[in-house]
């Protein structure tokens, strides 16, 4: 009998290479992945020589902590958009009444998803001010061309998660609206047919 070696997760690294995307997004997989991002954004760093990129100096460093901080709030942002959408219905249909609470119910359990975002974007969106200031503006970490990529388009303002949330919101709350209004009976209407 061989004895199986465990390996005990400490750093935001360890925790952050659990994170990983299923071809099926099933709720208890997002579930994980947002369990996993979270034990990383508590989790302190591991030394520099185990980064996940060459680090040379100590600015290196630095930008590497902002970079991966800013990193783990985007994908926690994602994947608490990908939870919500399980449990969204994006349109009120007459025929959806008889299961009014049951979808309203999903959609409270979305609209929870889709609120907490604002605040792990905004978290990302300080670690990306923090890794734009002037003394980085020359500093490019080639190795992670990925997290570059993301603080610029964070700072530029092409990626602005808040415009997606307050859209998905305010047709959330629409659709919320649409399905109280609804009377249960309303979907099993009588149709007599032609002779």
């Amino acid at each position: 009998m061989q004895n199986a070696n465990s390996y005990m997760c400490k750093y935001k690294e360890d925790f952050y290479k659990l994170y990983h995307v299923h071809h099926q997004q099933l709720p208890d997989d997002i579930i994980e992945n947002i369990w996993w991002l979270e034990q990383a954004v508590k989790s302190d760093f591991c030394n520099p020589l185990y980064a996940y990129t060459k680090i040379e100096n100590e600015q290196e460093w630095e930008k590497y902590r902002y970079l991966f901080q800013m990193h783990l709030n985007l994908k926690l942002v994602e994947q608490h958009l990908r939870l919500g959408r399980i449990y969204d219905k994006k349109v009120a249909y007459f025929y959806d009444a008889p299961w009014k609470d049951e979808y309203l119910r999903n959609l409270e359990k979305a609209k929870s998803c889709y609120e907490i975002c604002y605040t792990y974007w905004q978290e990302a969106s300080l670690w990306a001010e923090k890794a734009n200031t002037g003394k980085f503006k020359f500093l490019f970490i080639t190795g992670l061309q990925n997290w570059e990529d993301e603080r610029e388009r964070v700072n530029s303002g092409k990626l602005d998660y808040r415009k997606t949330l307050d859209r998905e919101l305010s047709r959330l709350n629409q659709v919320i609206a649409n399905l109280e209004e609804m009377n249960k009976t309303e979907g099993w209407r009588t149709v007599q047919l032609p002779e």
